[in-house]
């Protein structure tokens, strides 16, 4: 059996989506682990819904602690010999799970994650400019020629999952943690293909950007620095417009000092809470 992982947190208006692709799978033998991180929008109601509903679907709810966390709760009481991980806010095609796992049953990887990732709400502008800003390929969620083996592992081997004590909670890149503990990178499941939303309204790009910009940046403290430099607000109006007039359409400068905004925003709480925790 395999078990599909979910974290969510204050995501009801997309995890009823992303539920509902996974029940429309080609394979049937696996079960759906819901793990609600403290959320406050009314996600329980909808699990319970679905816990009446939908065969070897299970949830169970903890205290705000991060999808890291959350993640590593869920595969404490996962049955599947194959641990997948996935978001609320994707959806799959029939195939997705079938083709995800297909090199790790054959015996030809440990891990696995998919290149055919593509963004699911393309026809909202500010999705859009997501992709613009982040430098990604048109319609889908990563640049042009992008390899055949990262560091984010979309299914991975119980066994090996465990024997590395699963995820380093820690914010935005707490899922590149099984990557550095492992020291090799899942490779690409061919045809696995899945639907991801960009932030699409000026809230989630402000609240979005505050959790990245709370990621781990190397050089230290010059790292930090570097980013507060490039997310303030003169860079980012610079920036905004070159890129607007660049793709002839300035509101992208209203995208950029949002999304800046909160990387700044994000920066400084993660350095005022490395302080406080000294």
């Amino acid at each position: 059996m395999t078990s599909i992982i979910i974290p969510t947190y204050n995501e009801k208006k997309s995890l009823g989506e992303c539920i509902e692709s996974l029940r429309k799978q080609s394979v049937s033998d696996f079960e759906t682990v819901v793990i609600d991180d403290g959320s406050t929008d009314g996600t329980l109601e909808i699990l319970r819904k679905f816990k009446k509903t939908i065969p070897n679907f299970r949830f169970a709810k903890q205290n705000h602690k991060g999808a890291g966390a959350a993640r590593n709760f869920g595969a404490k009481f996962a049955k599947g010999q194959i641990l997948v991980f996935v978001d609320a806010d994707m959806m799959f095609d029939v195939n997705f799970l079938k083709k995800l796992v297909a090199p790790i049953e054959s015996g030809i990887s440990k891990g696995t994650f998919s290149k055919e990732e593509y963004v699911a709400n393309w026809d909202n502008v500010w999705a859009r400019y997501w992709n613009i800003n982040e430098g990604w390929e048109p319609k889908r969620r990563h640049p042009k020629n992008y390899p055949d083996h990262q560091p984010v592992f979309r299914a991975i081997l119980r066994t090996e999952f465990e024997r590395v004590g699963g995820f380093t909670p820690g914010g935005y890149d707490d899922d590149w943690s099984l990557y550095k503990k492992l020291g090799y990178e899942a490779v690409n499941a061919p045809g696995a293909i899945f639907f991801h939303k960009n932030p699409d309204n000026l809230i989630e790009i402000y609240n979005h950007a505050k959790w990245v910009g709370k990621r781990t940046y190397k050089f230290g403290y010059l790292g930090y620095l570097g980013g507060l430099v490039r997310s303030s607000f003169p860079v980012s109006v610079v920036v905004g417009m070159y890129k607007g007039f660049k793709i002839h359409d300035l509101r992208f400068m209203i995208f950029k000092v949002v999304y800046d905004f909160g990387i700044f925003i994000g920066i400084l709480e993660y350095l005022f809470t490395m302080k406080g925790a000294k």
